[in-house]
């Protein structure tokens, strides 16, 4: 497998809609996941769109491991999972501000809206439709993610631009406050 390079703010691939994988069974769509996951394992992140390895495709790599839910949370962990031509519908009208990093804006971090409670629509790499539900962090993570498939970064999604601050000024309680274990259920 392979260490993808990531697309960084400003390069034209994030700004593009990707393309709906055709046949999810791809052996090139197998590839890109693997790659995608060896990408992410070796930056010790939880997820991937292609457009952010240069590739204007619908497809998402993530994961939600124990070691990152903080002790308290009932979040359970996420195994390794590729979705392919996701949809994601809001289940409630909530939305919560959660602070947000993104690997395509590295040294930065910013408030945004995200809806708490979702279900995402999703083939897997052997074609199978699969629905789920998610709630707090991990509905974010999945609209974080789904959001490079449609050229869209976090910071356009900001309601208040004041709260993108770089990671340099993580101690300064104003623009960061640490997640309380509530958030990530």
């Amino acid at each position: 497998m392979a260490i993808l390079k990531i697309a960084r703010m400003g390069n034209p691939v994030l700004k593009q809609i990707a393309l709906p994988v055709a046949d999810p069974t791809d052996s090139e769509i197998a590839r890109l996941a693997a790659d995608m996951k060896d990408t992410l394992l070796d930056i010790h992140s939880n997820g991937l769109a292609a457009p952010q390895v240069h590739v204007a495709k619908r497809v998402v790599v993530y994961r939600v491991p124990a070691e990152r839910i903080p002790a308290g949370s009932t979040m359970e962990p996420v195994p390794w999972t590729t979705m392919i031509n996701p949809v994601i519908e809001p289940l409630s009208p909530t939305k919560k501000d959660i602070w947000e990093r993104c690997l395509s804006i590295p040294g930065m971090h910013g408030l945004v809206p995200r809806y708490q409670h979702i279900r995402i629509t999703f083939l897997t790499l052997k074609g199978k439709t699969v629905r789920r539900e998610a709630r707090g962090f991990h509905a974010s993570l999945l609209q974080h993610e789904c959001d490079h498939l449609d050229g869209t970064l976090y910071p356009m999604r900001m309601t208040d631009l004041s709260k993108l601050a770089f990671d340099s000024e993580i101690g300064n309680t104003e623009f960061f406050v640490r997640r309380a274990p509530e958030e990530f259920d």
